[in-house]
């Protein structure tokens, strides 16, 4: 299985949700956007991938990275 980034995002009803990168459909929907960092932080765990947060405008917040980040990091 391909672990699918996992992107928290404000919708233009105005709630939040995580959705898999290049999914049609949000894996969850909530009003808070911590709500949905939590939500998405469970999920990317789950599978090995990455979260990134993006804030109200599109712009990315954050990235939280759950897969194997080879250790120490280059450079």
């Amino acid at each position: 299985m391909i672990s699918k980034n996992q992107h928290v995002t404000k919708r233009a009803d105005g709630k939040w949700q995580v959705k898999g990168e290049g999914a049609r459909r949000a894996s969850f929907v909530t009003t808070t956007q911590s709500e949905a960092i939590k939500r998405g932080r469970v999920i990317s765990a789950n599978q090995q991938s990455e979260l990134v947060v993006h804030r109200p405008d599109g712009r990315i917040r954050a990235k939280d990275s759950h897969g194997h980040d080879p250790f120490p990091p280059r450079g």
